[in-house]
């Protein structure tokens, strides 16, 4: 039988205290209102919380050697994912000289990546959430892997597109395994900060494609293709990174609820399945919102960056070295802003950030999409700034929002839906903008694709805005099951407080057999109440 030290540990958690763990919900701050109190709220619960500005060293500091190696990971990997996207975006002309197409059929190359990533979204969340963050992430890098190399070495406009399509699927499934592998298990502390780090891996990606793009494109016999090729090796890297790393504590603890439920007769997979009802009964609003959100978010980054480098060489005349450098500059404002406005996030608040980095973008699209000079950079880089300025926020946000069981699959899905929405943004301001032409150069047609994006980009900015200011903020919500109302509805306030000490006694080395004995007792002590309450009923 256990230990006197285990039966006191039971008992503690029939008494809602569990190794010094209260057994509490963390519910957010909207809870239990009514929707005129709710809306009420919209304008004065973005007053800044104002808590005192943290030194960042001395958060960076309060990070673990294994903390860190999950953020690397996932942040590397993000990166490569941007890579990934972009060598599209940086080629448009290139490859439409090969397939023998206009620049817009080729933008449904990227539509189509945009397209399928929710497809991929939904399969490698689920698998994320049920079986662990591990090993859908490096099926994720396989695949990227194949498809690169498969893009490659297209030889027509159809392999081209159905290479792109598959590779959305396999790219969908990373953002939200690497926002959970990234920050889950951080200090409350860090979080902002972290975010906005691990968001500019996009930017970052942008930057690196950017720069190898000038070296790889055209300066070979095989034109735009060693770019792809090259973007095949990384995840290799990564992959080899990714084994030796052990799953997250926060997927730990969850995965822990569940097997000491199916001590009780209950199926790891039938917890998993009840999980996802309740969070659907409980949250489908939410998560509703959440795919509006990120739609009008996914309009931001693309609708501002996907056509932009055709616009310069096309409109503005720019040369090949112009191009390089407008977004090198562009990317470096982008991980400043995204860096920058993660960490103030975490003092003046997730929506009130938001807003006002999408009011000075806004203010922002004349010079961006008007000045022709070289003095457009200058615009560029604070135009990015505050457009991943804004993204900044938005992993640990959704992260906050997200019902715990399903944080992969909720921040993953709804980010790709985004996407999905929002994967016409380059075909629609290339159509568009074909409607408005210049004065050509030569054999080239040109086109005002300035006056398009700036007049999209403006409403994207108003969607924001508003989809923001009436959306909610869960600011520093704990992460930990101990305070999961979905998984307590579903486990019971028993199951998870014996599941925390479980993962304790498992730290203390304690064998399986010393921790079915604990589990006997509680089945014991749960069949001695159940008779006690019949008889109580009888009399």
């Amino acid at each position: 039988m256990a230990t006197d030290m285990e039966k006191s540990s039971v008992d503690a958690a029939h008494n809602g205290n569990h190794g010094g763990h209260f057994i509490e919900q963390d519910h957010p701050p909207h809870h239990g209102m009514s929707p005129a109190k709710y809306i009420a709220s919209r304008f004065s619960s973005l007053k800044p919380p104002m808590t005192p500005v943290p030194n960042p060293i001395t958060l960076l500091r309060m990070i673990s050697g294994r903390q860190w190696a999950f953020f690397g990971v996932a942040f590397i990997a993000w990166t490569w994912d941007a890579f990934d996207f972009f060598t599209v975006s940086l080629t448009v002309s290139d490859l439409a000289k090969t397939f023998g197409r206009s620049n817009t059929d080729i933008t449904w190359g990227i539509t189509l990546v945009l397209m399928f990533r929710s497809v991929g979204s939904i399969i490698f969340g689920i698998a994320a959430d049920r079986y662990g963050r591990k090993w859908p992430f490096i099926v994720n890098n396989i695949l990227f892997i194949i498809l690169e190399l498969g893009t490659g070495f297209c030889s027509t406009y159809s392999q081209f597109l159905a290479c792109r399509a598959l590779f959305g699927i396999a790219m969908g499934g990373l953002y939200g395994n690497a926002a959970a592998t990234a920050l889950e298990d951080l200090p409350e502390e860090t979080r902002g900060l972290m975010s906005g780090i691990l968001q500019q891996g996009y930017a970052f990606g942008y930057l690196l494609a950017t720069a190898f793009a000038r070296g790889l494109v055209n300066t070979t016999s095989h034109g735009w293709r060693p770019l792809f090729w090259f973007g095949a090796g990384p995840p290799v890297l990564i992959i080899l990174w990714r084994l030796m790393l052990p799953e997250t504590q926060t997927y730990q603890q969850h995965e822990s609820v569940r097997r000491t439920a199916q001590t009780g007769g209950q199926s790891v997979s039938k917890t998993f399945l009840l999980e996802g009802k309740v969070a659907l009964r409980r949250h489908w609003l939410l998560l509703t919102y959440l795919v509006l959100l990120m739609a009008g978010f996914n309009f931001m980054s693309h609708g501002s960056q996907d056509l932009y480098p055709t616009m310069l060489t096309n409109q503005f005349n720019f040369t090949a070295n112009q191009v390089t450098v407008t977004q090198v500059v562009a990317n470096l404002g982008a991980m400043l802003g995204g860096t920058v406005v993660g960490f103030y996030s975490q003092v003046f608040g997730r929506r009130f950030s938001i807003i006002v980095m999408s009011i000075i973008g806004g203010a922002l699209l004349y010079p961006y999409t008007f000045v022709t000079s070289e003095a457009v950079i200058a615009a560029a880089f604070f135009e990015q700034f505050c457009v991943q300025g804004a993204w900044g926020v938005i992993p640990i946000h959704l992260m906050e929002l997200s019902p715990g069981a399903f944080r992969t699959f909720v921040v993953g899905t709804s980010y790709q839906l985004g996407n999905l929405v929002s994967s016409a943004s380059s075909t629609i301001e290339s159509t568009i903008g074909e409607r408005f032409p210049l004065p050509p150069k030569g054999t080239t047609r040109r086109y005002k694709y300035g006056n398009v994006i700036c007049i999209f980009m403006g409403c994207v900015f108003a969607y924001v805005i508003i989809l923001t200011l009436i959306g909610p903020e869960h600011l520093r919500r704990k992460f930990d099951v101990a305070h999961d109302a979905d998984v307590r509805e579903v486990a019971g306030e028993d199951i998870i407080a014996e599941a925390i000490h479980r993962r304790e006694r498992m730290g203390m080395g304690l064998s399986d057999e010393d921790l079915e004995d604990a589990a006997e007792v509680r089945r014991e002590r749960e069949v001695a109440r159940e008779r006690e309450k019949a008889t109580t009923q009888h009399l």
